[in-house]
């Protein structure tokens, strides 16, 4: 192998590392991979670490001892998480967005890729306190950003379904009635999905009374592990008193409408 030259492996070290965020990477693995010494792979990551704060993308984390290794955390500056929310709020409030029933058409932005990493990075940086094992999530709609806030966290996702599916093998179900709808619904989770003990992240695009993430949380205690926080993309206003206590929202639908095409829609900002 040719010696591979400081800013090829700067480059690659970057992709590596961004293309995997807070996965713990030993310098070893680098050593092997670009053939030189674990001083020169720490001048380069520390390059890198610089580089990434003067321009506010990130953070490039170092562990010591002899489990450590290095990572990049993904950062989303106030000012940009704010302009990312502002954005959403102003494209939602769209007068054709409206449907009938007082909704809004929001699939085309949750399947927007380069936004829901975005968003994924903002629940991942206010709730990583919470210290979750698993992102769950409810189909169809919020499993992209579901997905993208999983990828964040580097933790896998866990996707509830309206009814079992035999490919799964045994699962778990209960019944629960859809804010929405007023229909008396079935969620079920399959049983080698989560483990007991695990601590449960709950991510979903919307909440209206909050009787989804509700029956979300059931599920998950039925399992034996446990919910420590909920985040959803979009919240109503009213019910002010939801199903559920604790839960993060990045935006908060305060009134759709259908007969003046207004939806007023806010984003909750950094400085609230």
């Amino acid at each position: 192998m040719d010696k591979v030259r400081k800013m090829e492996r700067v480059a690659a070290l970057t992709k590596i590392m961004t293309d995997r965020p807070r996965y713990l990477f030993s310098l070893s693995q680098f050593s092997e991979l670009f053939g030189a010494a674990k001083s020169t792979i720490c001048e380069d990551i520390t390059t890198i670490k610089e580089t990434m704060g003067h321009f506010g993308l990130g953070i490039i984390e170092t562990v010591a001892g002899a489990a450590g290794g290095v990572r990049f955390i993904p950062k989303v500056s106030d000012t940009d998480t704010d302009n990312i929310l502002h954005e959403l709020a102003f494209r939602l409030a769209e007068p054709d967005r409206i449907i009938p029933g007082g909704f809004l058409y929001m699939s085309d932005l949750l399947f927007t890729p380069h936004l829901m990493v975005k968003v994924g990075e903002i629940f991942m940086q206010r709730l990583a306190h919470l210290e979750p094992n698993y992102i769950l999530t409810v189909e169809t709609k919020g499993i992209p950003l579901a997905f993208m806030t999983a990828r964040a966290f580097d933790l896998p996702l866990i996707t509830v379904r309206h009814g079992s599916k035999v490919t799964e093998g045994s699962a778990v179900s209960i019944n629960y009635v859809s804010g929405s709808s007023k229909r008396i619904q079935t969620m079920s989770l399959p049983k080698r999905a989560v483990p007991s003990g695990a601590r449960v992240l709950i991510i979903d695009d919307f909440m209206k009374a909050g009787a989804t993430a509700r029956g979300m949380v059931d599920l998950t205690n039925e399992v034996g592990a446990k919910v420590v926080g909920i985040g959803v993309l979009v919240a109503t206003a009213e019910p002010e008193h939801k199903l559920v206590a604790d839960y993060l929202s990045l935006l908060i639908l305060h009134d759709v409408d259908e007969h003046t095409k207004i939806t007023d829609i806010r984003p909750v900002l950094t400085s609230d």
